[in-house]
């Protein structure tokens, strides 16, 4: 269907913005010439996460579970915190007794929308990608913010929480030519069961349009032939992914029998001594590693983000019905 610039639905909107000044203009460059060293997208494991509806915009609380569930549970953790912090008031008791029924309900069931004190939440669904070139995945860009030195990283915030899902935002040329590839975008029917391939098409007409989030990092290692994500987490600058990729528990390899005692200290020596790295491409006990770019999107329809499709994995139950079913089993004991 076509609309005149004026009557376009927001979302169906894709804004290009020409920006004047010098950074963007690198950027934009940037991007450009990675589109072509890096011409293949490979489609990571879906996130989910959690987001409140402001002011008719979708604001992301959240956004780092592997299932539908654990981002239920982080919505019950949140509404735990809002009640915990709102006061003890007469003033205040329905606003309370609100976030009580809502994290109760969600320990109890697999909900994925509700309403509290006249605020939407919604469990929502994120596709991450990651460029590859015959060299591998790409790293970080040149123009990639990385402020702090190695080790001090942890001061970095992640971009993600509180982020605005508006398909409305302005964007470059190179970002609006990567959402309108991405809104057509599908999985291919030879690679996924067909469940997945179903949902996935059905998805490019419920949410005719995707919203990129901040570019996040992590680290692959390259074993047997090819390279694979250390981890599924990302972070917030190449810093920050270097100081976490770079050492961990798993790097160190204790003599046979040595004490737990023993093992932790010689961890702990180690990683004071431990000096991050500030290349993107490194080796850790002779395994190639690369701190490599995860961009991520969100599909949006006319009601808002996208939530966790039926095809998604979801193999948690909530809390309290899984605590109920071990009980049930006597694998776990009645409280007093």
């Amino acid at each position: 269907m076509a609309y005149r610039g004026e009557r376009v639905p927001e979302h169906l909107l894709v804004k290009i913005v020409q920006r004047g000044d010098p950074v963007s203009a690198v950027s934009e460059d940037d991007a450009r010439l990675r589109s072509v060293a890096f011409p293949t997208l490979l489609w990571a494991a879906p996130m989910f996460g959690c987001a409140e509806e402001v002011h008719g915009r979708w604001r992301v609380l959240r956004l780092n579970a592997d299932e539908p569930q654990d981002a239920r549970d982080g919505l019950a953790s949140h509404f735990r915190k809002v009640f915990s912090e709102t006061p003890r008031t007469a003033g205040h008791a329905a606003e309370r007794a609100e976030c009580e029924a809502a994290y109760e309900l969600l320990d109890w069931e697999p909900v994925d929308q509700l309403t509290v004190n006249g605020r939407r939440y919604r469990i929502i669904r994120a596709q991450p990608f990651i460029r590859m070139g015959p060299d591998g995945p790409e790293p970080p860009r040149p123009t990639d913010p990385d402020p702090y030195p190695p080790g001090q990283a942890e001061r970095d915030t992640s971009p993600m929480e509180g982020f605005v899902i508006d398909p409305t935002a302005g964007t470059g040329l190179t970002g609006g030519l990567v959402r309108m590839e991405m809104i057509s975008a599908y999985h291919q029917p030879t690679t996924v069961p067909e469940d997945v391939d179903a949902d996935s098409r059905r998805a490019v007409t419920t949410h005719p349009n995707v919203v990129l989030l901040p570019v996040g990092y992590a680290i692959a290692e390259y074993v047997d032939g090819s390279w694979r994500p250390r981890s599924v987490t990302t972070y917030a600058t190449p810093q920050a992914a270097r100081d976490a990729g770079s050492f961990s528990i798993a790097d160190l390899v204790p003599e046979e029998d040595t004490p737990m005692e023993e093992f932790m200290a010689a961890y702990e020596r180690a990683r004071a001594a431990h000096q991050p790295p500030r290349t993107d491409d490194f080796e850790v006990r002779g395994v190639s590693r690369r701190v490599i770019r995860v961009e991520t999107f969100i599909r949006v329809g006319p009601d808002g983000p996208e939530g966790p499709r039926p095809s998604d994995r979801d193999s948690h139950q909530p809390p309290a019905r899984h605590v109920q079913q071990l009980r049930a089993l006597g694998l776990m004991p009645d409280p007093d």
